[in-house]
């Protein structure tokens, strides 16, 4: 068995001595893994690090076997990012989410073009990364199966002046029409009821929120997740958290 693709790197998990256990993202394998001898050797250096670039082949004497991968790098994302401790974080974030919430060997092209496109974005030194960074979880919620219709009012069908989601079906609910229920739904941040508006920083933390509810519930349940969110995520929600409690300047 043997297949060749460009991927992502997603997890590096020792194994032995010196070599590992390599997850990576690709458009037509989807999440896969492989051993990698020798990947933590010193003459590695920073070839096997989560977010790299690669091209990959795997081999396998049948199809349900771990098997080897044989790495070439192509690119090194992370490296540029050593000095920016929030984007990095952000990297971080994406990569772990994908490997908690995407089922193995399952093919999908959506998310892997989605999450190559999002750290483009994180290099490209843009201010809109953290926006980008929701987007890309609801994204991910949709190729799931687990989407959610933010397009008009679960009630009335109304699709101005929506400001709430129904944690059951993941649908929008108009503010009007959302209070009988009010204490029973999540909030639904400005920009991404309105693709047009610029994101307020506490509507970030609402967006991770809502996301992140989506998930835990849903997506990484489905994949056998039980310990919540990745702890990178959560470490990103915190920074983003205590920029958002910052005093403005005067």
């Amino acid at each position: 068995m043997e297949w060749q693709e460009e991927g992502i790197l997603l997890a590096v998990r020792a194994l032995g001595e010196g070599s590992a256990v390599v997850s990576l993202l690709t458009r037509g394998q989807g999440r896969h893994a492989g051993l990698v001898k020798g990947a933590l050797s010193r003459s590695a250096g920073g070839r096997y690090q989560a977010g790299n670039r690669v091209q990959a082949i795997w081999r396998a004497r049948l199809a349900e076997h771990l098997g080897h991968l044989t790495l070439e790098l192509l690119d090194c994302p992370a490296a540029r990012l050593l000095d920016d401790a929030d984007r990095l974080a952000g990297l971080s974030a994406a990569l772990a989410v994908t490997e908690a919430a995407l089922p193995e060997r399952e093919p999908h092209p959506t998310v892997f073009d989605g999450l190559a496109a999002f750290i483009v974005e994180l290099e490209s030194g843009g201010t809109g990364w953290t926006a980008s960074y929701v987007r890309w979880e609801l994204a991910l919620l949709g190729d799931l199966g687990y989407g959610l219709d933010l397009a008009a009012c679960a009630v009335t069908g109304v699709t101005e002046g929506l400001a709430f989601v129904s944690p059951k079906s993941g649908r929008a609910v108009a503010a009007e029409a959302a209070e009988p229920w009010r204490d029973r739904l999540l909030p639904l941040p400005g920009f991404l009821a309105d693709p047009t508006r610029p994101p307020k920083e506490d509507e970030l933390m609402q967006g991770l929120a809502l996301t992140g509810y989506f998930l835990e519930r849903h997506a990484l349940v489905a994949v056998g997740g039980r310990g919540g969110l990745p702890p990178a995520r959560e470490r990103l929600v915190e920074r983003l958290r205590r920029h958002a409690m910052r005093p403005a300047a005067p």
